[in-house]
């Protein structure tokens, strides 16, 4: 886990729209470059709350339909992206469906649950030299608006995205939407987002460090800016040494909060990366006038800029990101590639958060003790090397999180997921 978190936020700046950094002069044609990609998901994810009845938790299975087109020759080339998504209940009754964390499916106002859930969704695009132009249903995975994927189906979004790469090495996007879908319920606007704005890009300085700056305006709720440096030093015998700084400052709005409370959350961490093995050290740090604030869905009074959206290190089921939180990590990752078995690793993760501000739910007053939370992460995943099944991923998840306080509810998390991507053209 360790390892590809520290990479990750570099790895999905890079790749965060696929295929757009070709340019318009190499265009094979529409039918040429397109492809039409299958996604299956079934996705088990429970979470048993401790200090109450709330023994939560869904099973679906999950599809989605992918088609890219390529661009169409000549100086503008332009094309269509679409998708296709449905998802089926396969257990989530007896009154274990609901829990906001978990959000497989919707649970209306009489208390039924979801059978299915299906949505489509198409943009079209235009590219001149290495510029693309996109409107329509989209899945922006930025460090400012990320769609949630890691449930049964994903958000997607509604509105424009720019991507930028006619400068080697520079990443730039700019972008406006005005709709959310909501990943367990149909309907193109089901988490009623107002608008928002992103605007920012990457830069690979050199082999070994990248950087990013991005911004972000959600309409009457919040301001964001983010920083990100990722350097990777290449030592002995194949061994790397990778650091990661990222930061984020939020300022949010009087329309959406009377106080137009501010937040600063950042995490720096170190990985040595050394044959099979990993170790992370990792420190995270929020202060301000609240806790960093993000995800859900402005239908539910919450912001709207993706369940992903907090590109830090200290990120499992706690995010340690609460008012004047700090923590720490300590992590392992094991590649069992060079014991004979390709394809598996496991990650194990411990992180200790103390110095949390508790307001007096009146007064709105710091209280005197602050409250803690550790949790407890491993992961085992394998992913299928050969055969028909080649790519084919299971995923075994478990946390324990325990708080002090009350801060928040104390809980065990299992989540079995078994992803398999297939190229159909």
């Amino acid at each position: 886990m360790t390892k590809y978190k520290l990479s990750a936020i570099a790895l999905a700046l890079m790749t965060s729209v696929p295929a757009l950094a070709a340019s318009q002069a190499d265009s094979n044609g529409f039918v040429e470059d397109s492809s039409l990609d299958l996604f299956l998901r079934n996705a088990y994810m429970n979470r048993d709350y401790r200090n109450g009845d709330q023994d939560k938790a869904e099973w679906g299975q999950a599809g989605v339909l992918t088609f890219t087109s390529g661009f169409t020759r000549g100086t503008v080339g332009v094309g269509v992206d679409a998708f296709g998504m449905y998802g089926v209940r396969l257990d989530s009754g007896r009154g274990r469906a609901g829990a906001g964390g978990i959000d497989f499916f919707m649970v209306d106002n009489n208390g039924d649950v979801e059978k299915d859930v299906a949505h489509a969704g198409a943009a079209v695009k235009a590219r001149f030299s290495k510029t693309v132009l996109a409107y329509g249903d989209q899945r922006p995975s930025l460090p400012v608006l990320s769609h949630d994927d890691s449930r049964l189906l994903p958000e997607t979004y509604t509105g424009t995205m720019i991507t930028s790469n006619e400068i080697d090495g520079l990443t730039v996007h700019a972008g406006r939407f005005n709709a959310q879908h909501r990943k367990s319920d149909e309907g193109r606007d089901s988490g009623e987002l107002k608008s928002i704005d992103v605007l920012g890009g990457s830069y690979q300085f050199n082999d070994n460090i990248r950087g990013a700056l991005y911004a972000s305006d959600v309409e009457d709720v919040l301001k964001r800016q983010y920083v990100n440096l990722n350097y990777i030093r290449p030592l002995n015998q194949g061994d790397t040494l990778t650091l990661d700084f990222s930061g984020y400052r939020t300022k949010q709005d009087k329309e959406f909060d009377t106080r137009g409370d501010r937040n600063n959350l950042w995490s720096l961490s170190a990985n040595y990366a050394t044959g099979a093995h990993d170790f992370t050290l990792a420190y995270q740090r929020s202060s301000g006038d609240t806790g960093y604030n993000y995800g859900f869905y402005q239908s539910e009074g919450a912001v709207g800029d993706g369940g992903t959206t907090i590109w830090v290190a200290n990120s499992f089921w706690s995010d340690f990101n609460a008012e004047d939180e700090r923590s720490w990590q300590l992590g392992y990752g094991l590649d069992f590639t060079q014991f004979g078995i390709p394809g598996l690793s496991y990650n194990f993760a411990y992180v200790h958060g103390t110095d949390i501000s508790i307001r007096d739910s009146v007064t709105n007053v710091r209280e005197a003790d602050s409250a803690s939370e550790r949790e407890i992460f491993n992961q085992l995943k394998y992913v299928v090397q050969s055969g028909a099944a080649k790519d084919m991923s299971v995923r075994l998840r478990s946390s324990v999180l325990r708080a002090s306080n009350s801060y928040t509810q104390d809980g065990n998390e299992v989540r079995i997921f078994v992803d398999f991507p297939m190229n159909i053209f």
